[in-house]
């Protein structure tokens, strides 16, 4: 069932109207849930969830893996990351995202996009947006980091765009000694090349992956790829 507003969107309404009408949160959120078709909010939000392949996802990652997460623009590898970050940290497990794309107002809209609200997540999401993300910067941020976050770095081939830094192949390493060192999960997003063909093979592979400068892939210890809604992970050891 589709519904009429994404979830935070039907959060804040229930928020408004809890206020407005001088009702308890949860009663608000079960009449939202009964305009959307649901008897109570618990139901809506448990059909919603049916549909998050980041539960599956995360259920797979183990601390100390390097994942790679490739899809093609518009398929939804980033919004994929920030579910698995939602997901973890609905655990109480840190959530932390590199990112040489988003600003800082884009980055807090992310969590609308997965029908979530930013200030839920005070004190478990951190995230950086500095032009000097790459490997050792990464590694020296997480230094503190709790066991079994989730790491998003958003995204593989921006790392190589500078020049100073160190070659992509030797930030990769540094990405997975590091996953090892601090006990977490590094998940790098990853753009495929655009000769990808869909009609030869529906969801793509390592082979696909867009590589400005060579390097060995089989350092991932996952990958998991996307495309027009379906999702394949598979290990790469």
């Amino acid at each position: 069932m589709k519904l009429s507003a994404p979830i935070y969107r039907l959060k804040r309404e229930a928020k408004l109207k809890s206020r407005a009408d001088g009702v308890p949160l949860h009663e608000a959120l079960d009449a939202i849930a009964r305009g959307e078709g649901f008897s109570s909010w618990s139901l809506l939000s448990a059909k919603m969830a049916e549909n998050k392949p980041a539960q599956y996802v995360l259920a797979e990652l183990a601390p100390g893996d390097l994942v790679l997460l490739g899809a093609r623009q518009g398929h939804g590898k980033t919004l994929l990351g920030m579910e698995l970050m939602v997901e973890a940290m609905k655990q109480d497990r840190q959530g932390w995202l590199f990112t040489l794309e988003y600003t800082d107002a884009e980055v807090l809209g992310l969590f609308g996009h997965v029908g979530e609200e930013a200030e839920d997540y005070a004190g478990r999401f951190a995230y950086d947006n500095s032009d000097a993300i790459q490997a050792s910067f990464i590694s020296d941020a997480l230094s503190s980091v709790e066991p079994n976050a989730i790491v998003v770095i958003d995204y593989l081939q921006a790392l190589d765009q500078n020049r100073s830094h160190a070659p992509l192949a030797e930030q990769v390493e540094i990405m997975k000694q590091t996953a090892v060192a601090r006990s977490v999960v590094i998940v790098c997003i990853a753009q495929i090349d655009r000769y990808y063909d869909a009609d030869v093979r529906s969801v793509p592979g390592l082979e696909d992956v867009r590589l400005p400068n060579p390097i060995d892939l089989g350092v991932f210890d996952k990958a998991c790829f996307l495309h027009n809604g379906e999702m394949q992970l598979t290990a790469n050891n």
